[in-house]
């Protein structure tokens, strides 16, 4: 009877952990959304075909750029940028770099910086439950990727309205790349890498096209992908 009481008031004390227990448990029933998976076989297809391109016929300066591009877009852009500065407020940034930070994130091609954010926010509030964007407790699978060939879980909009983001949009930077977000990333995603080096080294136009751009884009992708997967499920020191 007395452990009956005390799990009974543990449970009323840790409302939280129980619900968090009970979420661990529902079962998952996700709609795939087969325009994003048809969207990632043509740029995984693509991204394949650039490097073997980029193995046997892009030059070297083709390989520096491209590799200087993925850590401009994932180290800076992502990393320094949309995590550390705009997700976490981990230091102050003056404008220029904003617009240089913003820039890069754009080139990494992850969403805008609000949406970004928000996505990361809630992962850090809600981690490992049903509200995570990309809980690990659904598998490897969907916590490196397949969270974005699915519909999002109705607990993960839910949490999303309870976190507030409203200074990302208090940033001019975050709020002039959200409304010009597609014409800015198909420029500095797509448009400008593929064009550099056929401009400024007459790198073929075929190699130029494919590797510093869907290679590139998609290997920035996996890297910043394996911080939800791999991140979650390898290593010996337990999550605090």
């Amino acid at each position: 009877e007395s452990e009956s009481v005390t799990l009974s008031e543990f449970i009323e004390a840790d409302r939280a952990g129980h619900i968090r227990f009970q979420d661990e448990r529902r079962y998952f029933k996700t709609d795939v959304v087969w325009r994003n998976v048809g969207m990632f076989i043509l740029l995984h297809t693509a991204a394949i075909y650039g490097f073997y391109l980029g193995l046997f016929f892009a030059k070297w300066e083709t390989l520096v750029f491209a590799w200087l591009l993925h850590l401009f877009s994932g180290m800076l852009g992502i990393t320094a940028g949309a995590h550390r500065l705009w997700s976490h407020k981990t230091y102050k940034a003056a404008l220029p770099l904003r617009v240089i930070l913003m820039i890069a994130q754009t080139t990494a091609l992850q969403n805008d910086i609000y949406e970004w954010c928000r996505d990361h926010r809630v992962h850090h509030k809600f981690s490992e439950t049903d509200g995570d964007p990309h809980n690990s407790k659904r598998g490897f699978f969907f916590a490196h990727m397949g969270w974005l060939m699915m519909k999002k879980d109705k607990m993960v909009i839910e949490k999303g309205r309870k976190i507030d983001c409203a200074d990302l949009l208090d940033d001019p930077v975050v709020a002039f790349q959200r409304r010009f977000y597609r014409p800015l990333a198909i420029l500095f995603c797509f448009v400008l890498p593929g064009v550099l080096p056929v401009v400024l080294w007459n790198e073929s136009i075929l190699v130029s096209y494919f590797f510093p751009t869907f290679s590139r884009y998609v290997f920035t992708l996996h890297m910043t992908w394996l911080v939800n997967s791999a991140a979650h499920f390898f290593g010996d020191k337990p999550y605090d």
